[in-house]
């Protein structure tokens, strides 16, 4: 899978992309990783993005020019990927987008906004747009992060168990929330780990932890 970012701050995925699961996608299991600065389609000397809305209001808005050139210049490297937009405007993004998105055989173009918002033009470009919650962020690099995270971890062979991915929260979205878990030491500052998990008897263990789910 190749995921291509657009953004004005390509230096705050640096640490992401090559830390734990994400570097260990790259190195294992063939995901390539892009990040496109917006700032090299910005308009005239000064490589300008932005400018003042229509129709007055505070702050800038991205300019369409800049936006377009980048997502046409992701498109040319990945002609099948899936445009996709972090937005308040955008469907809540779930559990589900993220296995159909892995599940695919497209690439991902991310565009990360800034300011006060885009140019409405820029949709046209745009394959989907999803919102990871309800509330305001300064820019759309934080859920880019959150979208490749979530997508790159269901890839096969980047976590470590055959079902690492299946028995997890919210595989129907909303609903499920996994069993609680315990490891060593059995007990620890006075609570002590469920006796089931430790009578080897797999059915009641089972039992137990559907029991459990939320």
């Amino acid at each position: 899978m190749k995921i291509q970012v657009i953004t004005l701050f390509p230096e705050m995925f640096e640490g992401v992309l090559n830390t734990s699961m994400l570097w260990k996608a790259k190195e294992r299991s063939g995901v390539e990783y892009e990040l496109i600065n917006l700032r090299e389609f910005g308009i005239g000397p000064r490589k300008q993005v932005d400018d003042p809305p229509y129709g007055g209001g505070d702050g800038m808005l991205m300019r369409p020019e800049p936006l377009v050139a980048a997502i046409e210049h992701a498109k040319k490297q990945d002609p099948d990927a899936i445009v996709l937009l972090p937005t308040p405007r955008g469907k809540v993004y779930k559990q589900s987008d993220a296995k159909r998105l892995a599940a695919g055989d497209s690439g991902l173009i991310i565009v990360c906004p800034r300011y006060e918002g885009y140019d409405e033009r820029v949709t046209k470009w745009i394959d989907e747009q999803v919102c990871i919650g309800n509330y305001v962020l300064t820019g759309g690099e934080l859920p880019a992060m959150i979208v490749i995270d979530s997508v790159v971890r269901l890839l096969p062979g980047v976590l470590g168990g055959d079902k690492s991915a299946e028995i997890e929260s919210f595989q129907d979205d909303d609903v499920s929330i996994e069993f609680p878990q315990y490891t060593r030491p059995e007990e620890f500052k006075g609570m002590k780990v469920p006796d089931v998990l430790l009578s080897g008897h797999h059915a009641n263990i089972e039992k137990w932890r559907k029991d459990n789910q939320k």
